[in-house]
């Protein structure tokens, strides 16, 4: 099971072990669609879901580090051959990223970086933690031989619902959670919610679904199978101190 070369608001690192057993048994589907890709921790938690995988997300400069990391893993670590970590280098990549007539590999280099080195992965405020910056880098090169056959794509979710939908299609979502939507990068409204049920209760194909657990995503998916699990609190820190438990759910439409 490798690792996301890469964190991100909402990633899946600690309730993957979770969702994979709540999967359909191995060969009921023939392609396997990350729908809310993010840092795509389910998608790596295996060599292979499917003969076909697909990776979509909304967010264009995190499917350009994607297509660069599987494209060109060289000339991206190249370009970021001389990182230090540093809160000047922060600033000036944030600023950059804003810049016209960067190439693909130089915006997904600096938004590397933006992801590296801000605090919660936010892309936003830097974050002080020391990280092995070398190590990581070089990853990139593991990463981008587990992309080689994985399809990328950046589009709305109804959209990649459409076209993947098939009965032997599995669906994994993760999309921004309810009330939480500000956290994220991308706009996700609260309509969002009900046009993403609306889509699923369409599709011919299996969904697995996680959410955070409360009252209003419990109806709106009444009549769907919801199992109920938890993890540690990650943001919570101190040594010494027990982390709470944070409960989330993993909804389907199989038994």
């Amino acid at each position: 099971m490798m690792n996301s070369f890469i964190s991100w608001i909402g990633g899946k690192k600690l309730l993957r072990s979770k969702i994979l057993e709540a999967f359909p048994e191995q060969g009921t589907f023939e392609r396997y669609i990350e729908v809310f890709g993010g840092a795509g921790w389910v998608l790596f938690s295996s060599e292979r879901h499917a003969k076909m995988e697909v990776y979509n997300d909304v967010n264009g400069n995190l499917v350009n580090l994607f297509r660069c990391t599987k494209h060109h893993p060289e000339a991206l670590q190249k370009e970021l051959e001389f990182i230090l970590m540093s809160r000047e280098q922060f600033f000036d990549a944030k600023e950059q990223m804003e810049v016209k007539g960067l190439t693909d590999i130089q915006r997904a280099a600096r938004f590397y970086i933006l992801i590296k080195e801000s605090f919660g992965s936010d892309i936003r405020t830097f974050g002080v933690r020391p990280k092995d910056m070398a190590n990581a880098i070089e990853y990139i090169s593991e990463v981008s031989k587990r992309l080689r056959m994985v399809v990328i794509e950046n589009q709305d979710f109804e959209r990649i619902l459409k076209t993947y939908d098939k009965k032997d299609a599995l669906f994994y979502l993760d999309p921004p959670y309810y009330e939480t939507e500000k956290y994220y990068p991308d706009r996700f409204m609260p309509e969002d919610h009900v046009r993403l049920k609306e889509a699923l209760g369409r599709i011919k194909g299996k969904f697995l679904l996680s959410y955070n657990d409360c009252e209003y995503i419990r109806e709106l998916y009444d009549g769907y199978s919801i199992v109920e699990v938890d993890r540690t609190h990650n943001l919570v820190q101190g040594k010494g101190k027990e982390k709470p438990r944070y409960k989330e759910l993993l909804i389907k439409n199989y038994s």
